[in-house]
């Protein structure tokens, strides 16, 4: 009997239900157990699901990312802004940053390879925002911790592009003094960035349109669904970043439109399921296999970017005058690290060939680790801020 795609959507989404339950008797969020249903059903462990289908399911990741960053945009309200400021920018810059600066100078005093050192160290910047976000839904987290790790996750990725860009700049360098690859390099992530926005905005713009004659729900999630799907799949095609230009959309959205929360109430109705798929389909992605490859370098990598992420969020609080709670425990959260990275990881693989194994290794290995921890070290954190009360 041969078993359909079909069949094996419906194991992901019970798998990950029933752990997501099991997972509770130890206090930890369902985004953890996602990701352990999905190593365990995967085909690196029991092999349930086969390897093929796992490439085949890209495209749920692409729907929930999109999503995802379509709420946290959706935070980015005018009056929100004005009240925090500069506050989120500063210490997105500075955790990102410092980990990445963290990262490259161990690895360089270890004897790494400096082109090694400079590009795990910018990939070092990059924190996977969905993770962090499901962990927020779950447990209704609410305070300056929240609000501001809201705000820094959504800036983060695009600190981490540029630092990558600057990187890959100075690898190319390195290895091909030619001052034309150089400047491509440094320019290119400005240009993905300035169009991601732009494009956003103007999507924004277009989405409020057709909400003026469709008031039903019905139609109104249709056209929610058709837009954050158009969004993300222009990036895709234009080379921009499908997180940054659907963030930029649900910001536009929410600020010219009085029906902004009406939708993340739609949207929030009907995105369990396909959040959960997201999350089990990353956990079949993990190579347990990997974790022996690492050696020195991994551990390295691992430890001291969480130690930059911490630092610098603490310094970045501090400069700007943040709560207590923000400067404390902030930097915790931003532990999670999956898709953004493991896309550097491929491009900084293909700049450096003799390397790129390296790399790959290092970066899916860590990936693992932090997505299986990084929920739960998040949940902890808010939970000593103060922010999580209501037990779930």
């Amino acid at each position: 009997m041969q078993l359909n795609t079909l069949f094996y959507l419906a194991l992901i989404l019970l798998s990950g239900l029933i752990f997501g339950r099991l997972v509770k008797f130890i206090k930890l969020p369902n985004v953890t157990g996602y990701l352990i249903a999905g190593l365990l059903i995967g085909p690196y462990l029991f092999k349930l699901v086969p390897l093929n289908l796992t490439k085949q399911l890209e495209l749920v990741s692409e729907m929930a990312l999109a999503f995802i960053a379509f709420s946290i945009g959706a935070e980015f309200k005018i009056s929100y802004l004005k009240k925090v400021g500069l506050t989120p920018i500063v210490i997105a810059i500075f955790e990102a940053l410092t980990a990445s600066i963290v990262v490259t100078i161990v690895l360089v005093l270890f004897k790494f390879d400096t082109k090694i050192a400079i590009l795990l160290g910018a990939i070092a910047a990059a924190t996977a925002p969905a993770a962090t976000i499901m962990v927020v839904k779950q447990y209704k987290a609410k305070g300056p911790v929240t609000e501001t790790l809201l705000s820094v996750v959504a800036l983060d990725d695009a600190v981490a592009l540029i630092a990558f860009g600057f990187a890959m700049a100075i690898v190319n360098s390195l290895q091909y003094p030619n001052e034309v690859s150089v400047i491509v390099s440094i320019v290119s992530p400005f240009i993905e960035i300035i169009g991601s926005i732009l494009l956003g905005f103007l999507l924004g713009v277009l989405f409020a349109i057709p909400l003026r004659f469709f008031k039903k729900d019905s139609n109104r999630l249709i056209i929610t669904t058709a837009f954050v799907f158009l969004g993300s799949s222009l990036a895709t095609m234009l080379n921009l970043s499908p997180l940054l230009l659907c963030m930029c959309m649900g910001a536009m959205l929410i600020n010219i439109n009085q029906s902004g929360n009406a939708i993340l109430k739609l949207v929030d109705n009907v995105t369990p399921p396909i959040f959960l798929m997201f999350f089990v389909v990353s956990g079949m992605e993990l190579d347990i296999s990997a974790i022996p490859q690492i050696g020195v370098i991994g551990i390295i990598y691992i430890i001291c970017r969480v130690i930059g992420k911490i630092a610098g969020s603490s310094i970045g609080a501090a400069i700007m005058k943040a709560p207590a709670a923000v400067k404390t425990y902030l930097g915790f959260t931003l532990v999670p690290q999956a898709g953004v990275a493991i896309g550097l990881s491929l491009i900084a693989a293909n700049a450096l060939p003799e390397l790129g194994q390296t790399i790959r290794s290092v970066i899916l290995c860590a990936t693992l680790i932090y997505e299986l921890v990084g929920p739960a070290i998040t949940k902890f954190s808010l939970e000593k801020a103060g922010e999580i009360t209501e037990k779930v």
